[in-house]
């Protein structure tokens, strides 16, 4: 394990480790020369960055690489398929220049799927008939917004959804310059309760730079505006933007200024594994933000390297519960880019799932899941059952395009290899699922669709 203090970790000054410098750090010479050539080919084409204290205070050195925390932030060679791997390899071994790396890495990356589940294609709101960078609206209650300054991360997950944020293709990029289209969006559509602030990571920015997002839903007045979500896995990465970075204060007076406005403020904590709780300034940070009236909850994908074990899940949401913060979801892992490498099978997701449910206390039974977060909405994976003699996934949504379609159960026909919704067939004969028919019906393929559409 990671040397882990007794008291919270001195104060540091934030500072990124890329490609660029990650050899200068102490711990590169303790990788093998393997895998430092793997990490500066794979990082050419997938976002690889990650800070000190993710560095010391997380990774076991002594166990890379299989450490989960080292496969949750450091590229791996089977992130590429072999003959792309193949490709980028000699690009680097001949020293080509940047334009010729951009080039090769930009075909790879246009083929790993990277914006799915209709996120360019179906969920881009419009106003008057003119899209609105930088929002999505998919489901009816809840608006994401993307600031433009929060479009990075303290730490790059290997795994995320949203790799296509910080590769430089613009045209797949989601930011939003400020405000004023989001005022006027809401303006006209009651029905939203809730607004999402995601990124990358809007945590990232200076506290007056997030202030400029905030202040103005908090002074338009939304009455239907109830709940503001902050999605940030700083609270992992770098805990200490709640305890010792200067404006950390200045940050906590603004939650307790929109709990002041009558409205509900959820931290939407990306916690992948246990050891992200273990250090004193983690859970100092915990203590920090639910001293503001803030709820923080705890979601993160299932991922095969990394908390692919139910004692894992387990014991984060009873440490969870302990310090405060609220299971929420597990995830399945989204159909893009390296997912080859971080998938696992949609009954084997369900099985870590239920066997870690079933040793914790009802406290932590907050949390729902296995959940794909697929085109036509949030689908949870309910078990496998044996209905009139033929074995079956149970599913149903826990949130849709549709709202009538939530918690209507359906079933698909048993496959054990199946790891995401549109590889999944229908059972007792049917033809489809029973969303895909009639108007407000989805197509057979989502993933193919986001692929052309993207």
């Amino acid at each position: 394990m990671p040397q882990i203090s007794s008291e919270p970790s001195e104060p540091l000054r934030y500072r990124a480790v890329t490609r660029a410098n990650v050899a200068r750090t102490p711990q590169w010479d303790s990788i093998p020369r393997e895998l430092r050539d793997a990490i500066m080919v794979v990082s050419t084409v997938l976002p690889f960055r990650t800070n000190e204290y993710v560095m010391r205070e997380l990774i076991d050195w002594d166990r890379v690489p299989d450490d989960p925390i080292f496969q949750l932030t450091f590229v791996q060679r089977s992130m590429l398929e072999p003959a792309d791997y193949a490709t980028m390899a000699s690009l680097v071994r001949a020293d080509a220049s940047r334009p010729e790396l951009k080039q090769a890495a930009d075909r790879i990356r246009l083929r790993m799927n990277p914006h799915p589940a209709g996120q360019l294609t179906h969920n881009v709101p419009q106003l008057h008939g003119r899209p609105l960078p930088g929002l999505q609206h998919k489901y009816r209650e809840t608006v994401l917004l993307f600031p433009s300054q929060g479009q990075t991360c303290h730490a790059y997950c290997t795994f995320c959804f949203r790799w296509a944020q910080f590769v430089g293709l613009p045209d797949l990029k989601f930011q939003a310059q400020e405000t004023r289209d989001l005022l006027e969006y809401l303006a006209v559509h009651p029905e939203v309760t809730d607004v999402l602030v995601t990124g990358g990571d809007p945590l990232v920015m200076r506290t007056e730079a997030l202030r400029g997002y905030i202040d103005p839903l908090l002074d338009a007045g939304l009455e239907h505006l109830r709940h503001l979500r902050i999605g940030t896995k700083s609270v992992a990465y770098w805990p200490q933007r709640f305890v010792t970075d200067p404006d950390a204060d200045a940050l906590l007076r603004l939650f307790e200024r929109v709990v002041a406005s009558g409205r509900h403020l959820a931290i939407m904590g990306h916690y992948s594994h246990p050891r992200e709780l273990s250090t004193p300034i983690a859970q100092e940070a915990v203590r920090r933000i639910r001293s503001t009236g803030a709820e923080l909850r705890m979601q993160s994908p299932v991922i095969r390297h990394v908390n692919d074990d139910p004692d894992t899940w387990a014991d984060l949401w009873r440490t969870g519960v302990r310090l405060g913060a609220v299971p929420y979801y597990m995830f399945v892992e989204r159909d893009t880019g390296p997912k080859r490498y971080f998938e696992l099978p949609l009954v084997r997701a369900w099985e870590v799932f239920a066997q870690a449910y079933a040793q914790v206390s009802g406290l932590c039974r907050t949390v729902r899941g296995p959940s794909m977060s697929a085109f036509p909405g949030k689908v949870l994976v309910d078990g496998v059952a044996e209905i009139h003699g033929e074995s079956v996934l149970c599913l149903q949504f826990l949130q849709a395009r549709d709202p009538s379609w939530v918690r209507r159960p359906f079933f698909a026909k048993f496959d054990p290899h199946a790891t995401w919704l549109d590889q999944l067939t229908p059972a007792f004969g049917a033809e489809h699922f029973f969303f895909e028919r009639g108007p407000t019906g989805v197509p057979r393929s989502p993933r193919r669709l986001a692929v052309v559409g993207g």
